[in-house]
């Protein structure tokens, strides 16, 4: 009855045709066949969508760089805008233009959660790091306090209230419809703020630990997109008909070899293995541990007599970095494999077409999510000194301490260290 009425109606044909102008990346239902015809290397165009693709990674990269030269607030920024593009080619893909004519302002309800959940998961975390930055000032220093002890109730206050918006929004006959989109902008906001809260902890953790895996993510995806688009012929996973052995393969190899190879560039640069411990923006300085400092090892005895070096200088990092880099050649790319199944069930080529030749930043951002949370959970495990010092309490006492029980713990402090000092004499 419903496809019936809709037949009639004129307008809800000039909807319909106006949605499947606007979808240009929507791709045929059915699933191409894995008979070579879909390999890079069989494309007669290929090389034409190889200088569009080419030209468009040269921009990100170099915008990128740019950001990690700028500092940690600026990558963090740079992840809220990237989340605020996915939420919205994901808040997309579920659209209906004629059923959003009849509910006003329901669009406004999925960026409401979406920027509670945002302050949900940075709220603590920034402002903790920002007593840090202005701890001289008692009126901003009362202000960051407040939000600090109160942060989880007004962001529960915020969610009942988008809560009671969409009780309120509810229509007869789109009942279905506007519980679809709920769970579906909880799914999003699951699947893009878990991953976001790890990946800003690991940049103050140091640029390094987010850096690194971000760059295996971008080296392994050029490079099985070289090695497929040259010697593709082996057909890897049929949700993904344009993935071959030979492209995985040659990434796997690339990008194991970068990792233990990049640890040691990064590994040189303070900027990059420093953890910022405040919101300022001013150059790091600090002493970077064991893990950067280049241990001597000989080399093999089966190495020829006529090689010139007989020891090399390793980072103990280095071979943490080898585990990330399994992981981004072996496990991350499921997290592009999980994308195209997600795309092929909504009947997409690509989740949007924000970057030429390359899709929508979705697209770009699948393996990234993986590898973000595995790296934080690597370095929580087996990087991270768990041995306490000076610095790491006075942290802990500015963050959790208001300023009167601080003023009580430095007192007691006096009293103890007076009574110790008249003790030795």
């Amino acid at each position: 009855m419903h496809k019936e009425n809709n037949i009639g109606d004129p307008s809800s044909n000039s909807t319909t045709r106006l949605r499947h102008r606007k979808r240009s990346i929507e791709v045929p239902p059915e699933v191409p066949k894995s008979d070579g015809s879909q390999f890079l290397v069989n494309d007669p165009k290929k090389y034409k969508s190889m200088l569009i693709r080419t030209y468009s990674t040269i921009w990100m990269i170099g915008g990128f760089i740019f950001i990690i030269y700028m500092g940690h607030l600026y990558i963090w920024a740079m992840v809220v805008v990237l989340q605020i593009f996915m939420a919205r080619e994901l808040f997309n893909l579920l659209r209906r233009a004629n059923e959003d004519r009849q509910l006003p302002g329901f669009r406004l309800l999925n960026w409401h959660f979406f920027f509670t959940a945002m302050l949900f998961t940075y709220g603590r975390f920034l402002s903790q790091h920002l007593v840090n930055t202005i701890t001289t000032d008692k009126l901003l220093y009362r202000l960051v306090s407040w939000i600090v002890k109160y942060q989880m109730f007004i962001c529960y206050f915020l969610y009942i209230a988008g809560f009671v918006w969409f009780i309120l929004t509810l229509k007869k006959k789109m009942y279905k419809y506007q519980f679809s989109q709920y769970a579906w902008t909880h799914m999003i906001l699951l699947m893009v703020f878990v991953q976001s809260s790890f990946t800003v902890a690991n940049i103050f953790d140091g640029i390094f630990w987010f850096l690194l895996p971000a760059s295996l993510i971008v080296i392994n995806d050029i490079a099985a997109y070289l090695f497929g688009f040259f010697f593709g012929r082996t057909p890897l996973i049929k949700l993904s008909p344009k993935k071959t052995w030979e492209g995985f393969i040659g990434a796997s190899v690339t990008t194991i070899l970068s990792a233990f190879l990049l640890a040691n560039i990064f590994g040189r640069f303070l900027w990059l293995t420093c953890p910022r411990k405040d919101l300022s923006t001013g150059w790091l300085s600090c002493d970077p541990g064991p893990m950067f400092k280049p241990e001597i090892y000989s080399l093999p005895r089966w190495v020829p007599q006529w090689f010139p070096w007989k020891e090399t200088s390793i980072m103990p990092v280095q071979w943490h970095a080898l585990a990330l880099g399994l992981f981004a050649s072996i496990i991350a790319p499921f997290g592009g494999f999980f994308a195209s199944g997600f795309k092929r069930a909504f009947k997409l080529k690509d989740f949007g077409d924000s970057i030429p030749g390359h899709g929508g930043i979705t697209d770009r951002m699948d393996c990234q999510m993986v590898i973000a949370v595995f790296a934080y959970i690597y370095y929580q495990s087996f990087i991270m000194s768990q041995n306490f010092s000076v610095e790491m309490i006075l942290n802990q006492i500015l963050r959790n301490l208001s300023l009167e029980e601080q003023q009580l713990l430095y007192g007691q402090l006096a009293k103890i260290l007076e009574e110790r000092h008249f003790l030795q004499y």
